[in-house]
């Protein structure tokens, strides 16, 4: 929309100025800087904005009245996951974070946030203890950030246009690694098997060639599954001159091979189960990893912060390779950073820090055994498949509840009437799968929580 006059609130909204600033970027309008974004994304209308709230004492009232509606994860038990997860969060993880040199300040400098540097090295030199490799990035916004980004560093590594996923990818990551790499790859489906959930060797190998710069799979998928053919996956791109670009959910990696290990060449991944809570589906915070090879490094779009020696000879801690980044490549940048997730890289590092080698151990296993429990006792109810795919899986897994007649919303309608947040409903978004849910069982789920979730379920499909 135009402005006749210039707004008070807007730099450079003067008609005149406006008018050649269109002119000098080559557009009509300011409409036509919105052209890449979907019509079914638009408005199409103005805000319906009401009108301003005459005090403090009424605002208060009015934002305090509207979150009063919300229902957390602690006033009803959830079994949601799909990408934003319930894990616990120890008090010292608030404590050190809620920190004034920490909270206040927005990413930070060596002359204005003296420590927060070396927090930040901390937090990689954890996250590559974890995944097994020399440098991990500081955070990107998600997962889906983080993977889109890895891609698109694998194409200019190998000079190639073309990355296959898996189908069964979550839908939001696929949308923002096709929205993110789609001006410059072709991100290509790679089917799977309908009985396991591993992606499908004989469709993989038909879809490799020499435009391939990737193939990108995850460890736990979306769907909770573990790939049981990573190594042979990572063997067959390698062959044909591709990248192997692993995501996976750090919980894991207490229990699970660190990517490298079965031949990743770049990692990616989620660390909000670790140190992170839940805020309405936020906060998230994504990583990227590799082996420390120049080449490489030199395609990392986000922060790197390393350490050495000063004159005094002390440590000190800063940005490695700034020129590589859009901060000085301005218009030229092949990739975009950002520093919005650094307050949770600090919390990420706390929480790396209590839990150690063996507390992360302790974590995985836990995890494992009451998901495990989860999936028998569901599995025990009639017209319930769980669980549903054949592969193994970490914390979340599927369950079909079409042999009972009922739908998932039908089922997470009667499970919200018992103080309990259902599954993820797959009905639309996996078509294939049927009246189908993923479980998410964390840490936070006791057997009790669990059977509470059983007996609920056998009431909801009576």
């Amino acid at each position: 929309m135009s402005l006749a006059r210039a707004h008070p609130y807007i730099p450079n909204s003067a008609p005149r100025i406006r008018q050649e600033m269109l002119e000098a970027i080559g557009v009509e309008g300011t409409d036509d800087l919105y052209a890449a974004i979907p019509e079914r994304l638009r408005l199409g209308r103005l805000l319906e904005i009401e009108p301003a709230v005459g005090s403090e004492l009424e605002l208060r009232r009015r934002i305090e009245g509207m979150l009063d509606r919300n229902v957390s994860a602690r006033d009803r038990i959830s079994f949601l996951g799909g990408g934003c997860w319930p894990h616990y969060v120890p008090a010292v993880v608030d404590e050190i974070i809620g920190r004034s040199e920490f909270l206040t300040a927005y990413y930070g400098e060596t002359y204005s946030d003296h420590g927060k540097l070396q927090a930040f090295f901390e937090f990689a030199s954890l996250v590559g203890d974890l995944v097994e490799c020399d440098v991990v990035s500081q955070p990107t916004y998600d997962w889906g950030s983080a993977a889109a980004s890895a891609i698109l560093m694998a194409g200019r590594l190998t000079g190639r246009t073309r990355a296959l996923v898996p189908a069964l990818l979550s839908p939001e990551r696929r949308s923002i690694i096709a929205g993110t790499c789609g001006a410059r790859m072709t991100v290509q489906d790679v089917p799977y098997d309908a009985a396991s959930g591993a992606l499908d060797l004989a469709a993989l190998d038909a879809a490799l060639g020499d435009d391939v710069a990737c193939v990108y799979l995850e460890n736990p998928a979306f769907l909770g599954t573990l790939e049981p053919d990573s190594a042979a996956i990572a063997e067959r791109a390698h062959a044909r001159g591709a990248l192997a670009v692993v995501g996976v959910d750090a919980t894991s990696l207490g229990v699970l091979e660190a990517p490298p290990r079965y031949g990743a060449d770049l990692v990616c991944g989620e660390l909000q189960g670790l140190g992170i809570h839940m805020h309405y589906g936020g906060g998230t915070i994504g990583f990227i990893a590799s082996a420390d090879d120049e080449r490489i490094v030199a395609e990392y779009p986000t922060f790197l912060i390393g350490a050495g020696r000063t004159v005094d000879d002390e440590w000190g801690f800063g940005e490695v390779r700034w020129d590589r980044m859009a901060y000085v490549q301005r218009g030229e940048a092949r990739d975009f950073t950002g520093t919005t997730q650094c307050l949770w890289a600090i919390g990420v590092a706390v929480h790396l820090a209590l839990l150690g080698p063996d507390g992360m151990r302790e974590l995985g296993t836990t995890i494992m055994q009451r998901s495990q429990y989860a999936a028998r006792r569901l599995g025990e109810l009639p017209g319930v498949r769980s669980p549903a795919l054949a592969a193994p899986f970490f914390k979340e897994f599927v369950i079909d509840v079409g042999g009972t007649g009922r739908t998932v919303a039908e089922v997470n309608r009667a499970l919200a009437a018992a103080g309990i947040h259902g599954p993820l409903d797959l009905s639309r978004t996996f078509e294939a799968l049927g009246q189908s849910a993923l479980v998410c069982v964390t840490e936070v789920h006791t057997q009790a929580d669990i059977d509470r979730l059983a007996d609920a379920l056998a009431a909801a499909i009576a």
